[in-house]
């Protein structure tokens, strides 16, 4: 596999506007994002955007950044853009998005997204990690990946929900939104209308799962920060050196 990671970043986010730009410890967090990539060392890294803000920072800071559209309805319609403008030729046939507001992902964890790609029924990969605090079991902000475990530590995703599933005992699994997809996956994905059940729990994957793709995921230690409003950032400045 060859792969390229693409990280959508924008400024128009509603609780934390303009938060790919917010200061953490000295450096913009989209910069943060893009150098976690960088020690993933899987491929070149690339940020795409449609704000020049966003653009100028993350190339002041060595890094590659595409401009794509401004309508984009999501983060996977971005990458799908700025992949095919970057690499017109197809050679890369992996593209890994991260997303942009992850400042503390783990290197070794984008790098383990690509395990399970290493089937060839596999069409899109993604990260698991286990849910700990009783208050997450039922909390919608935690999605959880409903699958069967095919060996260790690695699942074939049957479901994602914001409910508490599935019912009964057992391990229960908070989904990371990180997904590495084959070329062709993407493609299809975005070329797809929006699906009745990712209408009503508001998950893009599940269009993924409507449409018969298959979707794995790998365990992972740790599931990173999300920063979506200002207690997160106050959070992520702590949890980052200065």
């Amino acid at each position: 596999m060859k792969a390229i990671v693409l990280v959508p970043a924008r400024m128009a986010a509603s609780r934390l506007p303009g938060k790919p730009l917010a200061n953490i410890n000295g450096l913009p967090m989209i910069v943060h994002v893009m150098r976690r990539a960088q020690e993933a060392d899987i491929g070149p890294v690339v940020i795409a955007t449609d704000s020049i803000e966003i653009a100028t920072a993350v190339r002041d800071a060595g890094g590659q950044a595409r401009m794509t559209r401004g309508d984009h309805q999501s983060g996977s319609d971005r990458v799908q853009e700025a992949l095919s403008a970057l690499d017109p030729n197809a050679r890369y046939d992996v593209v890994v998005n991260v997303q942009g507001d992850l400042p503390t992902i783990a290197p070794q964890a984008i790098r383990a997204a690509l395990l399970p790609l290493a089937d060839p029924g596999v069409d899109i990969a993604t990260l698991v990690a286990l849910i700990r605090h009783e208050e997450e079991r039922t909390a919608p902000a935690v999605v959880k990946m409903v699958g069967t475990e095919q060996a260790p530590g690695r699942f074939r995703c049957l479901y994602f929900t914001r409910a508490q599933a599935p019912w009964g005992d057992g391990p229960l699994w908070h989904h990371i939104g990180l997904y590495a997809w084959r070329r062709a996956a993407l493609a299809r994905f975005v070329a797809l209308p929006p699906s009745v059940l990712e209408r009503r729990e508001k998950l893009e994957q599940l269009r993924a799962i409507e449409a018969g793709m298959r979707i794995d995921a790998i365990a992972v230690d740790d599931v990173p920060l999300g920063v979506d409003t200002p207690q997160d950032l106050d959070r992520a400045r702590r949890m980052l050196p200065a």
